[in-house]
């Protein structure tokens, strides 16, 4: 994650990415569970956790948000199942 202009933003690796249509910005949400998860194996369930432990957050909208999240990464590419 690099934070350019105040915003956080993740490329996806890998020269299939070279030409930056992966840019993917980051809400402070967003960008915590980034960071609680980068370089890890993590579940949807992990982030939720996460979330959890962090905000004040129901366990219900916590795996809501979470998974569309993940959809929205693995759409960009910037995590694999």
């Amino acid at each position: 994650m690099h934070q350019v202009c105040d915003q956080n933003i993740i490329v996806g690796e890998g020269k299939e990415n070279i030409d930056f249509n992966n840019l993917v910005t980051l809400n402070s949400t967003a960008a915590f569970l980034w960071t609680k998860m980068e370089n890890k194996e993590f579940t949807t369930q992990d982030l939720v956790d996460a979330l959890c432990g962090e905000y004040d957050v129901t366990e219900e909208v916590a795996l809501r948000d979470c998974t569309a999240l993940v959809r929205d990464w693995l759409a960009a590419g910037i995590i694999e199942e």
